[in-house]
């Protein structure tokens, strides 16, 4: 009888590294890995860092530090954690400086790894050691033209080609993306998961890494992401979230920059599908047909995740981005034509370089005008190996706190303003949990997993035995900052509007 492996993920940043520690999961498993979900309770304790700003890479080697608590307490007490790995964005874009810098460490793995992931966790776990990678450009290993990289031999986490899985796959465990792509294992019973449309990104944003080590934009086939929702819908997904690192791109390197907006339509239809979600927007590349796609197709929630970043014209140029106040103002109008209720969120960088107070006066401007249901604000800092990094004209550390704090109290104040405005809308609310102190609790159509507010169920209605991955409507009644408190409608039938079955509208 073959020993009992078990591994835990621990999984830190953004959507796409959950999609990410999902195909670990699944490599895994298929190799006979038992996964258990607490990191104490695991012969390796893999964990999924983040490299993107230096709070995120604080967390990453916190969760580090905490498993190798874990596993030095295990070889005192007699626990089972012996080994700690790190791998996601930050052992890419770090590699061997990690290793040295973090010995706790028992391995560090770059992507190239992830093919090989059961191999190598076997080899650290049997006291041997796997020497970690220097970091390179991963940007250089992919042909410059887009329409070159399909089929390239080059390691893409979510997406990559591997040898067929076997027929007698486990429980729970299935091919994502078609016979020859990464499986994939669920690691929760959330009724939401996301589905990855591309890895990389073409931009040259002068303050981001990312294309660094995650390397130059490549769409999945349609096909691919068909099969992979397919697949999670039947394993009781309701809401499919689309994500890369720029979901505007999809499709340049298959020959049809409008791939998109085809695409949509189909995975709206798929059997037990009840919304799908488009994150990772550039306003730059915002088409008119894809506007008109989201705002007007069923299933499809009309909500824009829009990469702003700033809006005074100097600060976006010294970004290496385009756009304006005005420019933004107008395609938030144009969206709002289409869908008067539309979600919208969007991130900005307050102190960068050579920003002046003028700039920041443009920048509150646009914010109070453009009603934007979620804000993240973050203060400027230098990411090694970037553009802005080397600018000469930064704001000193002072005056950029000062600026976040100024702009953050701002959105506080406006993303309030605008869940107040929703008071006395319908939404369509997914179910995402159901406790004795909450009650039914869950999202409207303009609300992301995690990052723009909840929706809490209250009154008469909600005492109706809703269940997780339910989708209610229901009048808002109240707003508490960016949350909703809404009552269903007493005659709600679930997925379909009141009084569908008496037929009426």
């Amino acid at each position: 009888m073959p020993e009992r492996r078990t591994v835990a993920l621990v999984t830190l940043g953004c959507a796409r590294n959950e999609v990410d520690s999902e195909e670990l999961a699944g490599r895994l498993a298929a190799d006979g890995w038992e996964l258990v979900e607490d990191a104490a309770d695991a012969d390796v304790a893999v964990v999924n860092t983040c490299g993107f700003v230096e709070a995120a890479k604080k967390d990453s080697v916190d969760a580090l530090l905490e498993a190798n608590d874990l596993k030095t307490a295990a070889s005192e007490a007699g626990g089972r954690t012996r080994a700690v790995v790190a791998v996601g964005c930050m052992a890419e874009r770090y590699g061997k400086e990690l290793a040295e810098a973090l010995p706790e460490a028992d391995g560090v793995l770059g992507f190239d790894d992830y093919t090989d992931i059961s191999e190598r966790l076997q080899t650290i776990l049997a006291g041997g050691s796997h020497v970690p990678h220097t970091p390179r450009d991963r940007r250089r290993l992919l042909p410059i033209s887009p329409a070159e990289r399909q089929g390239a031999d080059v390691a893409l986490p979510g997406h990559g080609a591997v040898p067929a899985p076997p027929a007698d796959l486990p429980d729970g465990l299935a091919p994502a993306s078609g016979p020859r792509a990464p499986l994939r294992r669920r690691l929760g019973s959330s009724p939401v998961a996301s589905v990855k449309l591309a890895s990389g990104c073409d931009r040259r944003c002068s303050f981001c890494a990312i294309p660094s080590f995650r390397g130059s934009f490549v769409s999945r086939r349609p096909s691919d992401v068909l099969t992979e929702t397919r697949w999670l819908a039947g394993q009781g997904v309701k809401e499919i979230m689309l994500v890369s690192e720029n979901n505007t791109s999809y499709g340049k390197d298959l020959g049809d920059i409008r791939l998109l907006e085809t695409l949509l339509p189909e995975l709206a239809a798929v059997d037990g599908v009840e919304r799908i979600r488009v994150s990772y927007l550039q306003p730059a590349e915002l088409r008119p047909g894809l506007i008109d796609v989201l705002t007007g197709t069923e299933k499809v929630a009309p909500y824009f995740d829009l990469s702003f970043q700033h809006s005074a014209p100097g600060v976006l140029r010294a970004m290496r981005r385009f756009g304006d106040t005005e420019r933004f103002l107008e395609l938030l109008r144009t969206i709002r034509a289409g869908a008067p209720q539309a979600g919208v969120r969007s991130n900005f960088i307050v102190g960068f370089p050579g920003e002046t107070e003028a700039d920041l006066a443009e920048l509150e401007r646009f914010l109070t005008e453009a009603r934007l249901d979620a804000i993240g604000v973050f203060g400027y800092s230098d990411e090694e190996g970037t553009e802005a990094a080397t600018y000469e004209d930064k704001t000193d550390p002072e005056t950029v706190a000062e600026r976040l704090d100024r702009v953050s109290r701002l959105a506080e104040e406006l993303t309030a303003q605008r869940a107040e405005e929703r008071v006395g809308e319908t939404v369509r609310v997914l179910v995402e949990s159901v406790d004795e102190e909450d009650g039914p609790v869950g999202r409207g159509e303009h609300q992301a997993p995690e990052t723009d507010g909840q929706v809490f169920l209250t009154g008469q209605g909600a005492s109706s035995g809703f269940s997780v991955g339910q989708l209610v409507e229901a009048k808002v009644v109240a707003s508490e900052g960016v949350d909703l408190v809404a009552e269903p409608f007493p005659d709600v039938v679930r997925g379909r509007p009141r009084n569908e079955e008496a037929g009426t509208a």
